[in-house]
């Protein structure tokens, strides 16, 4: 079985780069050093829930998005106030699209 800091450091690390932040922005606004945070994303280092709390409140995620990867709720609130938008002939020409778009990613 994988290490689960391991895991959940590898998740930090992406998602801290998808947001455009230098591990010392992530470090100060997870109040946390910015060498422990490197220690933590190549899964040398544990962490306690106080600071995987910290982390996920900087990055916008759930706690158990970092320690798992099966939650997309922080993406779910922005595709519902997006989709919110549109009427219901135009979500069959989104969800059309979106079909598309992820078998060109294949």
């Amino acid at each position: 079985m994988k290490n689960i800091y391991m895991s959940a450091g590898y998740r930090i690390k992406e998602l801290r780069k998808a947001r455009g932040y230098t591990r010392e922005e992530l470090a100060e606004m997870a109040s946390i050093s910015a060498k422990f945070l490197y220690e933590i994303e190549n899964g040398r280092k544990g962490f306690s829930a106080e600071n995987l709390y910290r982390i996920s409140i900087a990055l916008g995620v759930k706690c158990d998005y970092i320690m798992t990867g099966n939650s997309l709720d922080c993406y779910e609130k922005e595709a519902v106030r997006i989709l919110e938008r549109f009427d219901d002939s135009q979500i069959d020409k989104i969800a059309s699209l979106l079909e598309i778009v992820y078998e060109l990613k294949k």
